[in-house]
């Protein structure tokens, strides 16, 4: 939606570190639940991530019930989310945060639970009624046609909701590999405000290294895509995750960490906030990595060498004043 997302989106979001675990019982810490995000919910406020930015918790897929209600609106599982989403989001509020919730332009979600396509206006409407003030939206069980019919549909549906809703859409990593032959043009004009270009992030520095390349390759190309309401999502931020039972080092941590920042990516985290180490911890809450992240300029910064072991990156930020240019610069050592 316009005058949304003026600097890139910063919050947590469960799906690199937690997926789509519904199993409670046996895992009552790690499923998706209300329980778990009241709990990041108080890490985010509590450990000083909301103070330097983080302002947002947001649900990823398997939240749904398995089926729509009989007036076809989306419900929560009543098991893993008893309380329901509006009692949630206000929850998450009354900590000064704001709510993200996940669903798909397609006839189900990646994970099976019904999707949005056909639904784009309900489902606005009821995410507008339970408070959200953040949708990412996927792309499984659909295909290219559906896409640019399916997006839109949404974004209008968002407008119409009489809710600020931020628009996430997944259009383009449905799209292939190939920066230069998507439509950035007709997504800002669907109402997104950012997407996801390329492949999901893995708790891996090989995942890491894969989407620098790619950004690095395509920097021109989406560089003019990117901007002020409108940001190339390179996908979740990996420090402090241990999922798998292993961590990025810190090395490799603050290397996303700051490309991500020169990219001018959301900085959203997929963590488990009560075991992030105090090392990490200072990593995801540094003001002038963060600083270069939401500069106002909001220019995406680009690859200046070439692809390889060593690399220069560098993104132009806001003048000091009219005859004071600044630029910051990452060498990255791979």
């Amino acid at each position: 939606a316009p005058g949304l997302a003026l600097t890139p989106p910063m919050g947590w979001m469960s799906w690199e570190r937690f997926r789509c675990e519904t199993d409670c019982v046996n895992h009552p810490n790690e499923c998706i639940s209300e329980d778990l995000y009241k709990t990041m919910a108080q890490h985010l406020k509590e450990d000083g991530y909301l103070d330097a930015g983080y302002n947002q918790i947001s649900i990823d897929d398997c939240w749904e019930a398995s089926t729509r209600d009989a007036n076809g609106k989306l419900t929560a599982n009543a098991t893993r989310f008893p309380s329901g989403m509006a009692a949630l989001a206000d929850h998450i509020h009354s900590l000064g945060l704001g709510f993200g919730i996940y669903s798909d332009e397609g006839t189900k979600t990646c994970g099976g639970y019904p999707g949005s396509k056909g639904y784009e206006e309900i489902d606005a409407e009821t995410f507008a009624q339970w408070g959200v003030d953040y949708l990412k939206l996927d792309g499984c069980y659909n295909d290219k046609d559906g896409y640019v019919q399916g997006y839109p549909a949404m974004g209008k549906a968002l407008a119409k909701s009489g809710r600020n809703i931020t628009y996430s859409c997944s259009w383009p990593a449905y799209l292939g590999d190939n920066e230069t032959a998507k439509d950035f043009g007709a997504m800002v004009e669907a109402g997104c405000n950012l997407w996801r270009n390329w492949d999901d992030i893995d708790n891996s520095w090989s995942s890491v290294v894969s989407i620098m390349d790619h950004w690095g390759d395509y920097g021109p190309t989406l560089q003019k895509a990117s901007g002020p309401g409108h940001w190339n999502d390179m996908d979740m931020i990996l420090v402090g995750d241990d999922h798998y039972g292993k961590m990025l080092s810190i090395d490799e941590a603050k290397s996303q960490f700051a490309i991500w920042s020169i990219c001018a990516s959301p900085l959203i985290m997929s963590n488990d906030l009560r075991t992030v180490p105090d090392e990490y911890r200072e990593i995801l809450l540094n003001k002038d990595v963060i600083a270069v992240n939401q500069d106002p300029l909001g220019k995406q910064g680009l690859r200046l060498t070439k692809k390889g072991d060593h690399e220069v990156w560098y993104r132009e930020l806001s003048p000091l004043a009219s005859n004071v240019s600044r630029v910051a610069v990452a060498l990255l050592n791979k």
